[in-house]
């Protein structure tokens, strides 16, 4: 999975409808270019509406309201190694702009006998299905 992080801006001025079609050009290619090599699984961005729910069960305005950085999105990828995701982030637009990716390793939660039991205990398997 690779996350993608940008630092939080509020100061900065938002970019124009042909800046922001051309980033998202950038973007589309890239991710055409993943899924042409078969790398491909699934993505989303995520937008900037939500809330945090603490372990003190406060509730505050915004997942981002005392932190830099903002999750803008993730990317599943299919790839035989850390390394080969790695590499195939390297071509993540958001780099050009100073945006951070993170690669990281995902189990498929049926990986995992003590998993799947902990599922099928709760029926959370037919919810999900």
């Amino acid at each position: 999975m690779m996350i993608f992080r940008n630092e939080k801006n509020e100061n900065a001025e938002p970019p124009s409808q042909e800046q922001m079609q051309a980033v998202m050009k950038q973007w589309q290619t890239w991710i055409k270019s993943i899924a042409q090599k078969g790398h491909f699984s699934s993505t989303n961005r995520l937008l900037s509406e939500g809330k945090t729910l603490k372990s003190n069960q406060s509730v505050s305005d915004g997942p981002y309201a005392e932190v830099k950085e903002v999750v803008g999105g993730y990317l599943n990828v299919k790839a035989d190694s850390l390394e080969q995701a790695i590499e195939l982030a390297k071509g993540c637009p958001g780099l050009q702009m100073g945006s951070t990716v993170e690669v990281r390793a995902v189990m498929n939660i049926d990986a995992n006998p003590d998993s799947r039991n902990f599922l099928d205990e709760v029926k959370l398997k037919e919810l999900v299905s």
